[in-house]
């Protein structure tokens, strides 16, 4: 096995928390291939993802931290920073 087929690729949790989000929109405006607007909220077009700097902006852009960015392997929180 080569060493490009023996690492894993890897891959982060999208999450939006409905009771934080007030639908600013930013992070669709930042991230579009990843967020989407829904009845006035955001919402991930996908739960997992492979990392995109996009959605580290979106999460950090949002103004109420409704994003939140996590490593699928050990559910490490990845944005927005603490």
């Amino acid at each position: 096995m080569s060493e490009v087929e023996s690492v894993s690729e890897a891959e982060w949790r999208l999450h939006v928390d409905p009771s934080r989000c007030i639908g600013s929109g930013i992070c669709a405006g930042v991230a579009p291939q990843h967020f989407v607007l829904v009845d006035g909220l955001s919402r991930p077009l996908a739960e997992r993802i492979v990392p995109a700097d996009a959605v580290l902006d979106a999460a950090e852009s949002c103004p109420m931290e409704a994003i939140v960015v996590s490593d699928v392997e050990n559910s490490r929180r990845i944005a927005p920073e603490g």
